[in-house]
Order: structure tokens, then C-alpha cells, then sequence
């Protein structure tokens, strides 16, 4: 394994990563000005924490459904062609959306629709784009790849909302559909420089999508390690991950405008920037996978403070906290995956990975949005951070057998 920014090096200076990091970071960009604006769009229109739950839901819920028959097929197809296929037409989403706006068509029920489009299109291109990594990178830069792509989203998470808040500032929500849409086009053109020497090939086989289906979610079952990092993994995802499709209601706990929104979401990303850099210089495996199982202490604690403060800069802190807390936990669970599973189950392991990392937030946070309008989001919040705190207690004292059974 190459260490620290060796290998960050290392896996840029292949050409095809390179195209596909440069692509990725545009798109990833546009993406975030368009959720922040979509979300305090709806807030806007409904004021409500049950509709920005039930707009979370639908665009992350087809995870659960699509994304396992699509990790299925990932493992039997063309990964780069399908990923080519899905960012197209999430670029068409995108025009649709600026049309929809430029004409003030938009209301809370064309968005739940569309989210939900966008939704399946996602679900089913996640495992592809996922499991085509290990095809852009020799092995040895798999580690730092899988870095980089954690440091290049978190930089999109954080110059994405300042760029919304700039544009919901002035008034013009379209505007950030239309930079969305442009950002898609851009990574649709680095795609199509991709030129992978050896196609990712699977082997051919006759067997049913669902049988391939349960092979795959049996081998995570059976295996100990992978199986408590995937319940880690799930617990986070409904307990923690449900305060950034929250935010704008949280923000409003402390009175704060559409600029207050957006500067909570930018400190959500520079704390998950902070986390992914650091996290990029750490080779060893075996690290990787004692700080998927012990990060969840901090971000039980970290949500627990958010959801008791009273003070914004306190807020803050705890939302900076959280950003760092779930990126480290992200990039280290999804890089044991990618060590630890034959390739001939990498699609699979990665759809239900992809499953429980947006599937989880899409019912914590329609839970959270719906209670969160009955008591307000503290409560809510409260109990999945003692949630968190309790299970990560549990993994944390088991940790030595876990990592055992990883043999990374």
C-alpha cells in the first residue's frame, strides 16, 4: 500500500481516474446547489420537517428497492456504460427541473415527484459507479482513491451550499437548477475520455437476478466483520445522516435565514473536508476498519450536542463534528468493502452498502420530520444520538473478535 500523499498522487496520475475525479467534482458541485436550493424551496412553500422528510424519503428510499437488482446486474454488465447511461439522464432531471422553474411550476408535489425520479435513477446507478472504482486504479491505490472521491464530495459539499446561498440570496432558485445542469454536462464529456484498457468483465452466469441477489446479502450475513460493519453502517444512517436532509429545520431552531441555512451546510462539509483529508493520508486497513466501528461514539456524542444546544456557534461546532464523524465512517466502511469482498461480489456488497447509506436516511428522516412537527427536532434528535451512543458502546467492546475476522 502507498502512504499518505503518495498515494493520492499516485492514484491521479492514472489517466482514467483522473478524468472521472475531474467530472465527478464538477457534477458533485451542481448537485449540492441544487439540493440546497430544492430544500429551502420546500421549506419555503410548506414550513414543514414532515415534507422535507418526505422529499429526503423519496429521493433516497429507491435505494432500498432498485439498488439491490442493480448490484446484481453491476456484477454481470458494462459498469462505465450504465454509469454513462445514469449521469445522462440525471442531467435531462436537471433540465427538467430549470424548465419547471423558469415557468413557477414548482410545487411541493412536482418536487416529491421529481425527487423521486431522480431517486430511482440514482438507486440504480450507485453500485455501478461504485464497483467501477477498482477498474480506474491498481489495487494498491484503491485506499487512496477511495479517498480522494470521500475529499472530492466533501469539497462539493462545501462550495456547493456557499454557491446556493449566493443564489437563493438573490432570489433565483432557477438559476441553480441551470448550474446543475451544466455541471452534469461537463461530467458526461469526462466519462466519455474514459478508456478502460481491460473492460470490467464478470463472468457470464444463469442464474436469477434474486438468487444473485440473497448470494450476496448470505456472504455479508455469514461474515462477522462485514456483517457488524453493515449494522453499524445502518444504525448511522438512521440515527445520525438524517440531520443534513433536517438542516433546514434545524436551522431554524436558531432563527436563521436562507444565508444561516446555507453556512450550517458549508460547515457540515468543511468538517466532512477536514475528515476526508485527514483520512487520506492512512493506508492501513486494519485502521480503516477500527475507525469505522469506534466512530460512531463520536458522532452519538456530536448529535447529542446538537440537538441540546441553545446557542448557534455551539450548533456549529457539533455540525462540523458530525461532518468529520460520518466522512470518516463513510470512507472507511466502504474501503474495507472494497478489500474484503472477491470481486465476483463487489456489486452486490456495494448496492446493499449503497442501500442502507441512503435508504437509512430516508426513513430517519421522514421519522425525525414527522415527530419533529409534533415536538419539535430536538427530542428526535436526542433519541437517535442515545441510540447511536448505545449500539456503537456494544461494537466498541466487541471490536477486537470483529477485526479479527476481517483478516485485512
Amino acid at each position: 500500500m502507498r502512504n499518505g500523499w503518495h498515494g493520492v498522487r499516485a492514484a491521479l496520475s492514472e489517466a482514467n481516474y483522473l478524468n472521472f475525479t475531474i467530472g465527478n467534482v464538477v457534477s458533485l458541485i451542481g448537485t449540492w446547489v441544487q439540493r440546497v436550493a430544492l430544500g429551502w424551496l420546500i421549506w419555503e412553500l410548506t414550513g414543514s420537517g414532515a415534507w422535507l422528510g418526505a422529499v429526503a424519503f423519496a429521493d433516497l428510499f429507491p435505494m432500498v428497492v432498485v439498488t439491490p437488482l442493480a448490484g446484481a446486474l453491476a456484477d454481470r454488465s458494462d459498469r462505465l456504460r450504465v454509469t454513462r447511461i445514469s449521469q445522462a439522464l440525471l442531467m435531462v432531471h436537471a433540465g427538467l427541473l430549470t424548465i419547471f422553474s423558469a415557468l413557477g411550476l414548482l410545487s411541493p408535489w412536482l418536487i416529491l415527484l421529481l425527487a423521486l425520479i431522480a431517486g430511482v435513477v440514482t438507486a440504480f446507478n450507485q453500485p455501478f459507479r461504485m464497483a467501477l472504482l477498482p477498474g480506474l486504479v491498481a489495487r494498491e491505490n484503491l485506499i487512496s482513491a477511495v479517498a480522494v472521491n470521500s475529499i472530492v464530495f466533501n469539497i462539493a459539499r462545501f462550495i456547493g451550499p456557499a454557491i446556493a446561498g449566493l443564489v437563493i440570496a438573490k432570489g433565483s432558485l432557477t438559476l441553480a437548477f441551470v448550474i446543475n445542469f451544466g455541471t452534469f454536462a461537463v461530467f458526461s464529456w469526462t466519462l466519455a475520455r474514459i478508456r478502460l484498457v481491460s473492460p470490467d468483465q464478470s463472468p457470464s452466469t444463469s442464474r436469477s437476478l434474486l438468487t444473485s441477489v440473497v448470494e450476496g446479502w448470505r456472504y455479508a450475513v455469514a461474515h462477522t466483520g462485514l456483517g457488524v460493519m453493515l449494522l453499524m453502517l445502518t444504525v448511522v444512517s438512521l440515527c445520525v445522516r438524517p440531520i443534513l436532509e433536517l438542516l433546514p429545520s434545524y436551522a431554524a431552531m436558531f432563527g436563521s435565514d436562507a444565508t444561516g441555512f446555507a453556512l450550517m451546510t458549508s460547515v457540515l462539509g468543511l468538517g466532512s473536508l477536514v475528515g476526508a483529508t485527514w483520512l487520506s493520508r492512512q493506508a492501513d486497513p486494519r485502521a480503516m476498519a477500527t475507525m469505522a466501528l469506534s466512530n460512531g461514539v463520536l458522532m452519538g456524542a456530536a448529535l447529542l450536542v446538537a440537538a441540546l444546544a441553545h446557542h448557534k456557534w455551539l450548533g456549529l461546532l457539533a455540525l462540523f463534528i458530525l461532518g468529520f464523524g460520518m466522512v470518516v465512517s463513510g470512507i472507511a466502511n466502504q474501503t474495507v468493502i472494497q478489500l474484503a469482498v472477491p470481486d465476483h461480489l463487489r456489486g452486490r456488497l456495494l448496492a446493499l452498502h449503497s442501500m442502507i447509506f441512503r435508504g437509512g436516511p430516508a426513513l430517519g428522516a421522514l421519522a425525525i420530520g414527522v415527530l419533529s412537527d409534533l415536538t419539535g427536532p430536538r427530542g428526535p434528535l436526542a433519541v437517535g444520538a442515545a441510540l447511536t451512543l448505545v449500539f456503537s458502546g456494544i461494537v466498541h467492546v466487541r471490536r477486537k473478535v470483529i477485526l479479527r475476522s476481517l483478516d485485512l
